[in-house]
């Protein structure tokens, strides 16, 4: 009888052990964390919410560094990177030439990596910026030093930064602007204390691809000279402009002179009434925003 039941057995359910399928493999999202990020994009929104997360847990270390403790043992014997390696890639985070020194409240520029090209530092208590604080580091394109406490900038801070494209300087306590590096495209001093006289004359001269300039939120008496060609945005509200010529932003001894590129210029809040100086705007394709009567 058990022969026979055994038999049955083998009859009936060992075709079923050997059709049975096999176990679905697991797949896991593959990310390439050495690929480019750019401005913007949902990788970098994803990396920014990952090194406040870094931040806020008690320990700052780089994105880089973190991951590879998420790691097998294997990678324990890995040698450490030339970044991982700097004191300011352990404060901050550094990732793919960006350096985020965000809210760490520190007090002076840190030393960077010489690949840097994009150093974010805003929100901070940095009051001065040196010379030395940039002298090697020439891949710079973009600098935000928004809401910190800069005061002073060195003559020269910035000479060497020949591939900078943007810097922000908003929401600190500078009277007066540094010499700017010649290839700005964007330059922000909002919300700062800084006077006509804190503005040479030829400052923005030279700055022939400069396109957006925000100066809103200062204490300027007047618009500043020489404004370049190339500008498109010019940002003057809340400031304590009183007059303005016919030779801000035209020449007056040229009536067919048109401004073609640019297309916003912001003066309200300004003691100035702009009514009284209709032939100052006579080369604008629009007229500026600001009181008329």
């Amino acid at each position: 009888m058990k022969t026979l039941q055994t038999t049955l057995f083998l009859l009936v359910f060992v075709p079923l052990m050997k059709s049975a399928p096999p176990l679905q493999q697991e797949f896991l999202p593959f990310y390439e964390y050495d690929s480019e990020i750019t401005r913007g994009s949902p990788i970098q929104q994803d990396y920014e919410m990952q090194s406040q997360d870094i931040r806020k847990g008690g320990t700052n270390v780089s994105l880089d560094t973190s991951l590879r403790l998420q790691g097998d043992d294997s990678e324990r014997n890995v040698p450490p990177t030339k970044d991982t390696n700097l004191p300011t890639c352990l404060l901050c985070v550094c990732l793919s030439g960006s350096v985020y020194c965000e809210e760490i409240d520190i007090e002076a520029v840190p030393p960077l990596p010489k690949e840097t090209a994009y150093l974010y530092a805003r929100f901070n208590k940095i009051k001065r910026i040196a010379v030395s604080d940039f002298a090697d580091i020439t891949t710079l394109r973009r600098i935000d030093f928004s809401g910190n406490r800069i005061e002073e900038i060195e003559d020269g801070a910035f000479s060497k930064l020949l591939l900078l494209e943007e810097l922000s300087l908003a929401e600190n306590r500078l009277l007066k602007l540094p010499v700017l590096p010649p290839k700005l495209t964007t330059f922000n001093a909002n919300q700062n204390r800084i006077k006509s006289r804190g503005i040479k004359a030829n400052a923005f001269k030279r700055l022939t691809n400069l396109a957006y300039l925000y100066l809103g939120h200062n204490a300027l008496e007047s618009v500043p000279l020489n404004l370049p060609e190339s500008l498109r945005i010019l940002h003057l509200q809340y400031n304590n402009i009183t007059t303005i010529t016919d030779d801000t932003f035209c020449k007056s001894n040229n009536t067919r002179y048109i401004r073609t590129q640019m297309d916003e210029i912001r003066m309200e809040g300004n003691p100035i009434v702009l009514a009284k100086h209709v032939n100052a705007f006579s080369c604008l394709r629009t007229l500026p925003v600001g009181t008329y009567y």
